[in-house]
């Protein structure tokens, strides 16, 4: 973990989930399909007003380069390319996917897939420490995207036994492109799992904040 106390932002599509490193019960609050960046700043801040954080980590459902964010997240409000999340919060923030922030704190080294089932599906690569966010949600699978069969929504359309055997799919479908040595399946819809996929294991939401805190360690640079 960093020498400095660093704040671990989760933004979600229905929640914003917070915490900072030392301490041990997370924070949230609603978010949402016009939630925009400033609102997610002046929330996280009003919320984490009683902890001590000198740096922060904020993982977004949006593809990022170099720190920044490149396209709009589809789930949430307009803003976020543009927005200026240092000096927004007034300390030094690194941003990333958060797919590529979950999957951080989930890895145990080799060669790690993880599928955050969610509002969306996100997806991280990492291999030999080497983080490679990718954007597979919206690529075509079957008749729709990848998303469309495994995504909260698609759970509630279909019901939990179809939606299952898509997951199972979808993980055997990027598992042959991919080559992982394992897979995680991170995300709030992974708990509605009754079984997992061979070479799968179950990953946590509270790593997302694991990802946070690592990404200030000197082998986490990105």
């Amino acid at each position: 973990m960093s020498d400095r106390p660093v704040l671990a932002v989760d933004v979600g599509g229905t929640h914003v989930k917070i915490l900072a490193s030392g301490e041990e019960e997370k924070r949230e609050f609603k978010s949402g399909p016009k939630l925009t960046p400033q609102q997610m700043v002046e929330g996280v801040v009003a919320l984490a007003s009683d902890w001590r954080w000198e740096v922060v980590s904020v993982g977004i459902p949006t593809p990022v380069h170099g720190g920044k964010a490149v396209s709009e997240p589809v789930n949430l409000g307009t803003g976020w390319v543009a927005f200026d999340l240092t000096a927004a919060f007034g300390k030094p923030t690194k941003i990333v996917n958060d797919a590529a922030m979950q999957a951080i704190g989930s890895y145990e080294g080799g060669r790690m897939l993880f599928l955050g089932l969610g509002t969306g599906l996100g997806t991280a690569l990492i291999a030999d420490g080497v983080v490679e966010p990718l954007e597979v949600g919206h690529l075509p699978f079957r008749k729709k995207t990848f998303e469309d069969y495994v995504s909260k929504k698609a759970r509630q359309k279909l019901g939990d036994e179809k939606w299952q055997k898509n997951v199972f799919a979808v993980v055997e479908q990027l598992s042959r492109a991919l080559e992982p040595e394992y897979v995680v399946l991170g995300g709030g819809e992974a708990e509605e799992l009754t079984e997992l996929p061979p070479n799968c294991r179950l990953g946590d939401n509270a790593n997302a904040f694991v990802g946070g805190f690592r990404l200030w360690q000197e082998e986490w640079r990105l």
